[in-house]
């Protein structure tokens, strides 16, 4: 079944956070916001694919007369007029998967929510009875939603986004760096805040996977696939937090099944995409999110490493230098991929999200996961503490580069091209390596005993703090604002 979502063209610009192949505008006038095509934020305008002038000015957006609306309209899909232009949106869906967008304010009450359930109906339009009743949640195109609280919430699961858990990240390492700063309760009150994240979210995971089957795979054979890897990331993140406060059987669970999650989703993603023949052929596919690829190998590096300094045995120690050692490589070999994607093919302001922060994330967690290592009795690594400093020292420097071309290239987006700031899912991608780097650098400091670097530390701590009440304000602010269900953005998957 070919992936398709449903955007209204205002409320949510394009993005790497949720974003399906060609973007093509299906609305027959052309937006008022826009005063020339040039620059417009989608790939293609098909204005033959939108019900006729009659219908439209009949219809008038009554949510009531909707049933009926969508009936007519299921027919004129089956007419000369709109036979080319749904032929080209069949094509571009089954290709490369599809963005449909509308500069309506209701989509699920709109043609783009028709459009979409019957470019997704595996039997052809002659076969599909334009009288019949839409198709249950599992069936039916991403917007459109039937009334009723269970539905929507069933419906809201069926879109989580593939890398909700980063909200579980991001408030996890948080936590760790208040609690490396001496700020204990504040620090207790975000773990319990991860836990409850994760505890509702990990469930989430597992009913979609199993009620949702046929989305669930097109997401892991999607550009957005390594985003899945947040589930053994945060599982890692909550055991490496544990540690220090002597619950070292919480942590061993936890450990284990992000290690589990990490084995099956670090070889099972490159396979998947590897094997799948429904991909892009350029590097536009290319994201921030690929870097945690590298982000899950080092999350369990720093697990393994936290638990082995307070448990016997060889296991543990060994774990973590190979996964710490697996990870520099993903790391490099991915930040070639970036860089050539970023450097060959244009970015448009509105693609470039904050995944991209995860350059530097994943950089720092490799510091912090070489800062373990050394923790660890002399001879137990089988690397030489020397070349684990220096490593780690390196990628430190590496990463505090990137800090002012990540936020320079915030100012081009938000400043100079004026995309507005607005709360979506992306933002933990960001709350991530900041939270990250403060630890790094407190950690690093303390480690190679550079008194500098501990106190810069303590301050990025509380920076990083200040960020995460932020943004998780936002998502609050978000969560509350009464508005139109319209599919499957990233704020409202979040």
């Amino acid at each position: 079944m070919p992936e398709i979502i449903c955007r209204r063209l205002d409320e949510q610009m394009p993005s790497e956070d949720g974003e399906v192949g060609e973007r093509v505008l299906v609305d027959r006038i052309w937006p008022e916001s826009m005063r020339r095509p040039h620059g417009a934020p989608f790939d293609e305008w098909l204005r033959e694919v939108a019900p006729s002038v009659e219908l439209q000015r009949w219809y008038g957006h009554n949510p009531h007369q909707f049933r009926e609306f969508r009936r007519r309209y299921l027919t004129e899909l089956g007419d000369q007029r709109h036979k080319y232009a749904a032929a080209r949106l069949r094509g571009l869906a089954e290709d490369r998967g599809l963005t449909l967008l509308t500069a309506a304010q209701d989509v699920d009450h709109s043609h783009t929510a028709v459009l979409a359930e019957w470019l997704t109906e595996p039997r052809s339009h002659d076969e599909r009875r334009p009288d019949a009743a839409p198709a249950k949640p599992g069936r039916t195109a991403p917007g459109f939603r039937p009334p009723g609280h269970r539905a929507a919430g069933s419906a809201a699961v069926a879109d989580l986004n593939a890398g909700a858990l980063a909200f579980v990240m991001g408030t996890g390492i948080v936590s760790t760096a208040l609690y490396v700063n001496g700020a204990g309760t504040a620090s207790a009150v975000l773990l319990w805040v991860a836990l409850a994240g994760f505890a509702v979210l990990v469930p989430a995971y597992g009913w979609r996977l199993l009620r949702r089957r046929e989305r669930f795979v097109a997401d892991l054979l999607g550009p957005r696939a390594f985003a899945f890897l947040t589930l053994a990331i945060s599982s890692n993140v909550l055991a490496a937090r544990f540690v220090p406060d002597g619950h070292t059987a919480v942590a061993g669970a936890f450990l284990a099944f992000g290690t589990l999650a990490w084995v099956v989703l670090d070889y099972g993603i490159p396979l998947a995409l590897i094997t799948t023949l429904k991909r892009g052929p350029s590097l536009d596919q290319v994201n921030g999110t690929w870097f945690l690829w590298a982000v899950g190998s080092e999350s369990v590096a720093v697990a393994a490493a936290s638990l082995a300094r307070v448990t016997p045995g060889h296991v543990l120690p060994v774990l973590a230098v190979v996964c710490w050692a697996a990870g520099l490589m993903q790391y490099l070999l991915t930040a070639a991929l970036v860089l050539a994607r970023l450097l060959a093919r244009p970015v448009r302001p509105e693609g470039l999200m904050t995944s991209v922060w995860i350059f530097m994330g994943a950089a720092a967690i490799a510091v912090l996961a070489g800062v373990r290592l050394i923790a660890l009795p002399p001879g137990s690594t089988m690397l030489s503490s020397p070349l684990i400093i220096g490593s780690s020292v390196v990628l430190w420097s590496f990463s505090s580069w990137l800090i002012p071309l990540l936020l320079a290239l915030g100012v081009w987006r938000h400043a100079l091209r004026r995309i507005p700031l607005r709360y979506e899912l992306g933002w933990w991608n960001l709350v991530f390596p900041v939270g990250m780097y403060a630890v790094t650098t407190h950690e690093l400091g303390r480690a190679t005993a550079t008194s500098w670097m501990t106190s810069v530390g303590r301050w990025e701590v509380w920076i990083a703090a200040g960020f995460w009440a932020v943004v998780f304000a936002g998502m609050a602010a978000a969560t509350l604002r009464p508005r139109p269900a319209t599919g499957h953005g990233p704020a409202g998957a979040g």
